[in-house]
Formats: structure tokens, sequence, C-alpha cells
């Protein structure tokens, strides 16, 4: 693994894009190449920028892989989610028998 992020690196600095700047490593968030990194225009999002683009990782060789990646993603995402929403209703919980504590010792001591 040491030696891959070895060899992005040297191409990341190496790499000129066409507008002779460095080009940028970033990772592409897309199903079909999820997390797959690339080199880029180092302007991409500016007017200026060049259309220099080359993958550094190799494409996935079986199509089963980014469906099994994209399948543990969304799970994860949704285990977030719920968990969020468990948290809320802790909250929830916890503020309404705060107020009943409240009311109850009101009526303690009137």
């Amino acid at each position: 693994m040491a030696m891959e992020d070895d060899a992005a690196t040297q191409i990341s600095e190496q790499t000129m894009c066409l507008c002779g700047q460095i080009a940028t490593k970033r990772t592409a968030w897309t199903e079909n190449n999820l997390r797959r990194r690339f080199l880029g225009c180092s302007y991409y999002g500016h007017p200026n920028a060049c259309d220099y683009f080359k993958w550094v990782d190799p494409h996935l060789l079986y199509p089963r892989y980014k469906s099994v990646i994209n399948g543990l993603l969304r799970n994860t995402s949704r285990e977030g989610v719920v968990e969020k929403k468990w948290q809320r209703i802790v909250l929830y919980h916890r503020i309404v028998l705060a107020m009943l504590m409240v009311l109850v010792l009101v009526q303690y001591v009137l």
C-alpha cells in the first residue's frame, strides 16, 4: 500500500496539466468510479481550467466489486441516519422527562 501511495505521489508531483501547473490528485465519487483517484487540472472549476485528466488508480476488474462497495457505503450512510434519528428520539424523551420532573417539583413545593 505504501508503494502505491509513493507511486501516486510521484505521478502527481511530476505530471503537469495543459495549463503548465502541477496536476492535482483528486478522488472520484461517482457510482462507476467510486473512490478512484485521478489527476486533473489544478484550476478545475475555474473559467481558465484546461481539460487535463488521467486516472491514477486502475479500473476495478470485476463489476461485482463496484456493486459491493456501493452497497456497503449505502448501508453505512443508512446506519448513520438511523443513529441520528435514535439520538433525537432519546433527546426528546430526556427533555419530556425533565419537564415532567420540574412540574412534579413545582407541585410538591406549592
